[in-house]
């Protein structure tokens, strides 16, 4: 895959030539509904050509082989395949398509540097006997590098047939779905949602759910609600009874626990009920996991910050989502949502009280458009998706810029009324940026606020950089 950026000029068949990619590739890989409309600094992603092949009756492993003149090695190696006698009618199999032919003077080490692909690797995937003996045409098959196992989880907010059709679509690419949510009452009931047809779709996509609890009450987070929670065991046992019963009933994975603003007290009332929840849930075989505020240290001051206790949380629970975006927020003046140099910043911090294989990075699937000159207090910012915020900047005929620090899209416009407005988003390279920061610091994956925002580049990037873990 590559990511393109428009350039003065650009068409849809220059940029097809320039990658030798088909048109109708392009426009599907970024579900263009007007391939007329190319914005200067727009950034498209350019799928490249693979070749796969379906297993049919009576066929093996040697025989798909033959056929395409790759070895059985290279088979396995490019598709995973653990047993490789267990092969079945209908598979999918990725054929190998990139091949290097000896130069005079190459040797595998040379031809492994140039690829930044493993000497074992080309060793294996041709099933060479003797690495010393190669000669000048010898066509090599050159394997892709293992791209990283992570996990990766996506919240959304809505049930209906539309959110069924987003999971069937994009289930593939991911590990979790997390319906929001699941309230947690005083009395230590809990208000129910109807997300069955969801979560049944989700089955079927082999996409495990996480059922999320909250401490939201009447449209926010209740400081209070949490607070009389954390005071009564007898109430906290029954809360748990009651999710335990839903977690059963609905076939949940786990469960993940998004309380915030709490009050700075209850900071360790609060790794209490985390212990609590945990020694009732482990023995079922559940995972109990946490949202938590994105910190730069441990004593951030904060009704939103003060109790979510690191090192405490890491030491608990399975893992953590720590909500890194929200810089720019619809309340607050403009700037990118997610800019990297702060995500790296509350990311370096964790892994300084948290283990990187139980950290997940919240990444957002929108962007804000705010109307100049921001006010506090004054209009918040309109939510929109990275699909509408691309599309509006061609209605407008403005010129998509980058910012390099933040590692995020930009653009102003005027609308109709001659009023200023600075739209921030995600786009293909910004969140490469975030998908290189995982691979980095070796985070356990990412988790994505939240899904019904139009983002087809994502999936795309995020299965270019990753394989996704499945249970």
């Amino acid at each position: 895959m590559y990511i393109h950026l428009v350039q003065p000029g650009d068409t849809l068949w220059r940029i097809s030539q320039k990658y030798g990619v088909a048109i109708e590739q392009i426009i599907a890989a970024n579900e263009m509904t007007n391939p007329n409309l190319l914005v200067v600094g727009q950034s498209l992603v350019v799928p490249t050509a693979a070749r796969y092949h379906i297993i049919q009756l009576g066929e093996t492993l040697w025989s798909v082989a033959q056929r395409y003149g790759v070895t059985v090695e290279a088979l396995i190696f490019e598709n995973q395949i653990k047993n490789p006698n267990l092969i079945y009618p209908g598979q999918r199999l990725k054929i190998p398509s990139n091949f290097h032919f000896v130069q005079f003077g190459e040797t595998l080490w040379s031809i492994s540097v140039k690829y930044g692909v493993p000497l074992k690797d080309i060793i294996l995937v041709n099933n060479i006997a003797n690495p010393s003996q190669i000669f000048p045409g010898q066509r090599l098959i050159i394997p892709e590098q293992v791209k990283p196992l992570i996990e990766v989880n996506a919240y959304i907010t809505t049930f209906d047939q539309n959110a069924q059709q987003i999971i069937r679509k994009i289930g593939s690419y991911l590990t979790y779905i997390s319906p929001f949510s699941y309230q947690a009452r005083a009395d230590g009931t809990v208000r129910m949602i109807n997300e069955t047809g969801l979560l049944n779709i989700a089955k079927a996509s082999s996409v495990s759910p996480l059922m999320i609890l909250t401490n939201f009450s009447e449209g926010e987070f209740s400081s209070d609600l949490a607070h009389e929670i954390f005071q009564n065991v007898d109430i906290q046992n029954k809360l748990l009874d009651n999710i335990i019963q839903i977690m059963q009933q609905k076939g949940y994975r786990g469960l993940n626990i998004d309380f915030e603003y709490l009050y700075q007290q209850d900071r360790e009332n609060y790794n209490a009920f985390l212990r609590r929840v945990v020694n009732r849930l482990h023995p079922y075989g559940y995972t109990v996991s946490t949202a938590i505020a994105p910190k730069y240290s441990a004593d951030q001051k904060g009704l939103l910050y003060e109790a979510h206790d690191y090192p405490a949380h890491g030491e608990i629970v399975d893992f953590v989502v720590i909500m890194t975006y929200e810089w720019g927020w619809s309340g607050g003046p403009p700037m990118a949502v997610a800019p990297i140099s702060e995500v790296r910043k509350v990311i370096q911090y964790a892994l300084t009280e948290i283990s990187s294989n139980k950290i997940m990075m919240g990444m957002p699937l929108y962007g804000y458009d705010w109307t100049l000159p921001y006010v506090q207090g004054g209009p918040w910012a309109r939510t929109l998706s990275p699909q509408d915020a691309v599309m509006q900047a061609a209605k407008y005929g403005v010129v998509i810029q980058f910012d390099e620090r933040a590692k995020s899209p930009f653009y102003r416009y005027f609308d109709e009324q001659g009023k200023e407005h600075i739209v921030w988003f995600e786009d293909a390279r910004s969140v490469q940026a975030k998908y290189d920061l995982v691979k980095e610091l070796h985070l356990r994956g990412v988790s994505y606020w939240v899904l019904g925002n139009p983002f087809p580049q994502n999936w795309h990037v995020l299965a270019d950089n990753f394989r996704i873990q499945k249970y």
